[in-house]
């Protein structure tokens, strides 16, 4: 055990030189995303909400339509948002130019996205997933975060191995699982490293283990697999986005769009908000995403698509008759960012991700030091690598 315990050290050791400066920029930037939503929603706060009088009713959506046409005659909506709030806005997907609110007790336009608030946080997103690479640098740059990550998640498993001392006594498992005051230098980090690595080890597993769900295919397919579920066609989502990526596109405004808004809004009840994506032309179907609001996951959406000629529902595709694979999946993709379980799990999510800062801190500072003492030792003989122990 002594050796195996040897083995794992020094695994954990060189993965952890290895990877450490680009976990620890996942980490900042991870740490620094974990209240997006929140912080938007109230950098946005006087162009997402507006004061209700009394009496007042909600314009349709071909009348917000109309009105955006007016104001905007250029904007090529690609989306539209209604929320059951009444002091909700409507909000309008306009593509590249990002949200566009209105009043949809009157029409007015009220303003686009926080610019500031929004560069920034695109900014840390670039470099959360793409390490600030950009074009045709990103798949590379997503490989390697994709690796690192990958790298984390063994680092936690392997941390939490090495954190059991290898003698079982309260005062060894005492030094490793509370912070001691008044230590520096190598002790300091050795414990710092160790009650860090303890508290945040388990989040940080869900943490990294969903992110191998997102950066890659083939554990994304795994979910469906352990599930016994069909996995999704790929190519349909990619050949929808190439479709549309080379060429410019026009909405077509569906000329029942109210009645078909209304079936939509009648398959749940308690729906919190219905999208529509806008057809690009007569032909293509009329499809309306709805959040139902009433399921244990809190981010459960379902489907809607109806025949913009004949006005019937095409297919009704809810989430509690989904799959177990994509019910699963749609929880992988929140509770990666803590957002399944909401403030409180974001708060959880935000913590751990900061203590990854000091674990890669306090792992390189350690590395160091034992560097040093082997050069220092380096001319008295053979050395061997000394595992450091929980007892010292």
């Amino acid at each position: 055990m002594k050796t195996f315990r040897k083995i794992i050290f020094w695994l954990h050791l060189i993965a952890g030189i290895t990877t450490g400066i680009v976990i620890l920029i996942m980490c900042v930037t991870g740490v620094l995303l974990t209240f997006e939503a929140q912080i938007k929603d109230y950098a946005e706060g006087n162009v997402r909400y507006v004061q209700v009088s009394p009496g007042a009713q909600k314009l349709s959506p071909t009348e917000l339509f109309a009105r955006l046409k007016e104001a905007k005659p250029e904007a090529k909506p690609t989306g539209l948002t209604l929320k059951s709030d009444p002091q909700a806005t409507a909000a309008f997907a306009l593509g590249r130019e990002g949200t566009l609110y209105m009043n949809p007790y009157t029409g007015e336009i009220l303003g686009g996205e926080a610019k500031g608030v929004n560069s920034f946080f695109r900014f840390l997103t670039d470099w959360h997933r793409w390490l600030g690479a950009s074009g045709e640098n990103r798949a590379a740059a997503r490989a390697v975060t994709g690796f690192s990550n990958a790298v984390f998640l063994f680092l936690a498993i392997t941390g939490v191995y090495l954190w059991f001392p290898r003698r079982w006594a309260w005062k060894n498992f005492k030094a490793v699982l509370f912070f001691r005051g008044g230590l520096r230098g190598k002790a300091r980090d050795f414990n710092w490293h160790n009650v860090i690595g303890f508290w945040c080890s388990l989040v940080l597993i869900v943490l990294t283990a969903t992110g191998m769900v997102i950066s890659y295919q083939w554990a994304n397919n795994l979910v469906y697999i352990l599930t016994g579920s069909e996995v999704p066609r790929q190519q349909q989502r990619g050949a929808a986005t190439q479709n549309q990526g080379g060429r410019e596109t026009n909405p077509v405004i569906p000329a029942n769009l109210d009645g078909l808004w209304e079936k939509a809004a009648q398959q749940t009840e308690g729906w919190e908000f219905i999208s529509l994506r806008v057809p690009t032309s007569a032909e293509e179907p009329v499809v309306f995403t709805i959040r139902e609001g009433k399921e244990l996951n809190p981010f459960a959406s379902s489907t809607a698509t109806f025949n913009a000629q004949t006005g019937e529902l095409a297919k009704w595709e809810p989430y509690s008759g989904g799959s177990a694979g994509r019910r699963l999946r749609s929880w992988i993709r929140f509770a990666h960012t803590g957002e399944a379980f909401g403030i409180v799990g974001q708060f959880i999510a935000g913590l751990a991700t900061f203590g990854g800062v000091f674990l890669v801190w306090t792992g390189f500072s350690l590395a160091i030091r034992r560097f040093q003492n082997w050069r220092s030792k380096k001319g008295g003989g053979s050395h061997e690598p000394e595992v450091v122990s929980q007892e010292s």
